[in-house]
C-alpha cells in the first residue's frame, strides 16, 4: 500500500489513523504480491460465472448474465460497528413499520402535521387497496434492505431503505463462501461472524407470520420467472428455506384461499413471500394486463386467509 493516499475520505481499512479490527488483514495483504492478487481475483470473478451467480441485465445486448462485481478486498466491520447496526437497523424497520400502520389506518402523521398527506399518497407506490387493512402482527416490511455509508469521519449514515422488494442477499452470502475459498489466508485468526443461517432466520420469519390458526404453515416464494434480474437469488433462496418456488401459473385461487398446483393436486399456501411488483400481484385488483399474478389474490390476503410478505 505504499503511496497510497485517501485523502479526505474515511478508508474502511485504515481509518483515519489505523484499525485495530483490520490489522491482521492488512498484514496479510502486505505479504502478498500484486500478481498473486490479480490472479486470485481473475479465479473469482470466473468461479463466480461458472457457478452461475449472475445477475441479468436485459438492456446490454453483449453482455446479458454479468457477475457480481466482486472485491478482492474485504470490507471489514468491527463488532462494535456491528453492535450499532444490528440494534439501529431493528429501531429504524420497527419505526418503518409503525409509519406504514398509521399510513394506512388513522393518519396521525398527517393529522400533526409531522408529514404532509399528500407527500404519501400521491406517491406512485401508495397503494389505497391497503387502507383499513392492518397485516398479521402489523408488518408491512418482513425483509429490508437498508443502504449504509459513512461520512468523512467514519459515522455510519443510512442512504436509503429498500422496503418493497429488496433483493442481493444471495451475493451477500456467496461472496462470503468464495472469499474463504479464494482468500482462506485473510481471515486467519480473525474471528468472524457466521451469515450461512440466513435461509433458517427468514423462514422463521416468515412462518411467525402466518394466518392465525395454522401451526405448520406451507410458505412459498413467488418469482416473475426466469427472466427476472434476480432469478438467482429466488432459487438460492427456496434451496435456502427448504421451500417451494413458484410463479403465478403455479397458483390458484379457491373460495379466498390459495392453492399450489403440485403433482398431487392441489396443496394450500399460507405466506407468500413475494418477489412481484405490486402492480402484477393480482390483475383483479391492480394491472388487468399482468400475466405474473394470481387472480384473487389480493383478497384471499385481505381476509387473512394467506400472508404477503413485503
Amino acid at each position: 500500500m505504499a503511496g497510497y493516499d485517501q485523502g479526505e475520505y474515511f478508508c474502511e481499512m485504515f481509518g483515519r489513523n489505523g484499525l485495530s479490527h483490520t490489522r491482521k488483514i492488512r498484514e496479510q495483504l502486505a505479504n502478498m504480491d500484486s500478481a498473486t492478487l490479480r490472479r486470485r481475483s481473475k479465479d473469482a470473478e470466473r468461479e463466480l460465472f461458472n457457478l452461475g451467480i449472475t445477475f441479468t441485465v436485459h438492456t446490454d445486448r453483449d453482455a446479458i448474465d454479468r457477475i457480481l462485481p466482486f472485491d478482492v478486498i474485504p470490507r471489514v466491520l468491527s463488532s462494535k460497528d456491528w453492535e450499532q447496526i444490528n440494534s439501529g437497523i431493528q429501531q429504524r424497520v420497527a419505526a418503518l413499520n409503525l409509519f406504514l400502520k398509521d399510513v394506512y389506518n388513522d393518519g396521525k402523521v398527517f393529522r400533526d402535521g409531522i408529514i404532509p398527506e399528500e407527500l404519501v399518497k400521491d406517491n406512485k407506490h401508495y397503494r389505497p387497496e391497503m387502507e383499513g387493512f392492518v397485516p398479521p402482527k402489523g408488518t408491512y416490511v418482513h425483509i429490508c434492505g437498508t443502504d449504509l455509508v459513512r461520512d468523512e469521519k467514519g459515522k455510519l449514515l443510512v442512504l436509503e431503505d429498500n422496503a418493497r422488494i429488496p433483493s442481493g442477499v444471495s451475493y451477500v452470502i456467496e461472496n462470503r463462501h468464495l472469499m474463504m475459498r479464494a482468500f482462506p489466508d485473510l481471515a486467519e485468526g480473525i474471528s468472524l461472524a457466521e451469515v450461512d443461517d440466513y435461509g433458517r432466520q427468514l423462514m422463521k420469519a416468515l412462518t411467525a407470520v402466518a394466518p392465525q390458526g395454522v401451526s405448520n404453515p406451507n410458505v412459498a416464494i413467488l418469482s416473475p420467472g426466469v427472466y427476472n434480474s434476480a432469478y438467482f437469488e429466488h432459487v438460492f433462496l427456496a434451496r435456502e428455506m427448504g421451500g417451494p418456488l413458484v410463479e403465478g401459473r403455479d397458483l390458484v385461487v379457491e373460495k379466498d384461499r390459495v392453492y399450489m398446483r403440485t403433482t398431487r393436486g392441489l396443496e394450500e399456501v399460507h405466506v407468500i413471500y413475494r418477489r412481484v411488483d405490486d402492480e402484477f400481484l393480482d390483475p383483479k385488483v391492480f394491472l388487468p394486463t399482468s400475466m405474473l399474478g394470481v387472480p384473487g389474490l389480493f383478497e384471499a390476503y385481505r381476509k387473512g386467509n394467506v400472508t404477503l410478505a413485503n
